[in-house]
């Protein structure tokens, strides 16, 4: 009956949430594109195999070692990667090439789900972090398909949004056959909302395991060589909100640092155009890399309106800033900088990376701000004592290091399924 009701209601929001589509639509005209994906018509299937689920670019990025182990464990198996954004969908293919299957999970209704599997007849399904969907797993449950969450991560604020709805996901979070959880807080919320404690393990986060590749690190070296000596901070991920304060901060730091550069990364390409319109209203000189060019000595921001190459912005800065976190976001992934051996700022809204961030910070390898004052006098303090800096970049891979094997326990369990 609760997901009966939730179908009913799905169908009625169904002509809202088309509007929305259109709407995200004018906004990044990628939106406009393979919509018979989303009624589970057309993609690229590949049957009989393991399918992953990541909704975007995060949860794609995160689940790249995983599928890549996976290819190298069961090469008989084909692999299906679906999402739910055009930047996931992007993401996946510029990590995989044709190597795996992809397309855009259906909208949550019962015959949509279950024409994709029916198409897909997948051996397993493997869902990234919090991606859950009733009707998903209630007819992978349907079709035998054992389902796993895998790396999954649950807040208190997400945990009290589930609370509200227990009657409708309950019976989701029971019917799951594995939960390979990051933390025991985390398994501790999954097992209030229904999860079945024998199918809970926590494995630890497969985001510790993230190794930078020799090509990014070769890539940040040869622009870093073509920018001179410089010092150069990036503000990553950031949103609606946080750009004013991260240029306000620049800014100040121009006073102390007139030949530093900020690379400023924001989350959503939509707002790729409007934040180099906020960069040439802060009366800071802009290049941005979509352009193909490098920035010169006279260039103050480098706009990083790109895909795919955050690890290589992160991997030419001495100092990075994790946004999401001076607005309500809950922050984003704080280990991608810490891997690089890079000091850490974070706003105080990192509830979606709570356990990660706390480890960093309690490591000295992560420092809280909130504003711009702030953020500049911090970045500003680490520019000039770099041994500080040093230090807290290297008790930041300390703590990476001391935490990684949660990929390989995943595998393990997989494989137990498969």
């Amino acid at each position: 009956m609760a997901r009966f009701l939730y179908s009913l209601v799905f169908i009625l929001c169904l002509p809202l949430i088309l509007a929305r589509l259109l709407y995200r639509a004018w906004r990044a005209p990628a939106y406009a594109r393979r919509w018979p994906e989303r009624f589970a018509v057309g993609g690229d299937l590949r049957p009989g195999g393991i399918w992953v689920h990541a909704v975007s670019v995060g949860e794609s990025i995160a689940a790249a070692p995983m599928v890549r182990a996976l290819l190298r464990r069961y090469p008989q198996l084909p692999v299906t990667v679906t999402c739910m954004t055009p930047t996931g969908s992007e993401q996946i293919r510029k990590l995989f090439g044709e190597q795996v299957g992809h397309a855009y999970l259906p909208y949550d209704l019962p015959w949509l789900q279950r024409r994709l599997i029916r198409r897909l007849q997948p051996r397993i399904a493997i869902i990234m972090e919090t991606e859950l969907w009733p009707n998903m797993v209630a007819e992978c449950g349907r079709a035998g398909v054992p389902v796993v969450l895998a790396n999954g991560r649950l807040s208190e604020r997400s945990a009290r949004g589930y609370q509200r709805v227990s009657w409708l996901v309950r019976p989701m979070f029971a019917a799951l056959d594995w939960l390979a959880v990051q933390s025991a807080p985390e398994a501790e919320r999954f097992m209030a909302l229904g999860a079945q404690q024998h199918a809970l393990t926590v494995t630890g986060s497969i985001k510790f395991d993230l190794k930078p590749s020799a090509a990014v690190l070769q890539g940040a070296a040869g622009w870093r060589n073509q920018w001179g000596g410089r010092s150069v901070w990036i503000a990553a991920s950031t949103h609606a909100g946080e750009d004013e304060v991260v240029l306000q901060a620049h800014r100040q730091l121009l006073a102390q640092h007139p030949q530093a550069l900020l690379i400023l990364v924001p989350r959503h390409p939509e707002r790729f155009d409007g934040v180099a319109r906020l960069v040439q209203q802060a009366g800071l000189s802009l290049v941005r890399r979509s352009a193909g060019v490098q920035p010169g000595m006279s260039d103050q921001v480098l706009l990083g309106d790109s895909m795919g190459e955050l690890m290589q912005f992160y991997a030419c800065a001495d100092v990075a800033f994790v946004g999401g976190s001076l607005i309500p976001g809950g922050g984003h992934n704080y280990l991608e900088p810490a891997a690089l051996g890079l000091p850490v700022l974070s706003g105080p809204h990192r509830f979606n990376f709570l356990e990660i961030s706390d480890l960093l910070e309690n490591a000295g390898a992560l420092v809280e701000i909130a504003d711009a004052d702030a953020l500049a006098a911090q970045v500003g303090r680490w520019l000039d004592d770099s041994a500080s800096a040093r230090a807290a970049g290297e008790a930041g891979q300390a703590v990476v290091k001391a935490n990684q094997g949660a990929l390989e326990r995943l595998l393990e369990g997989i494989g137990r399924l498969l």
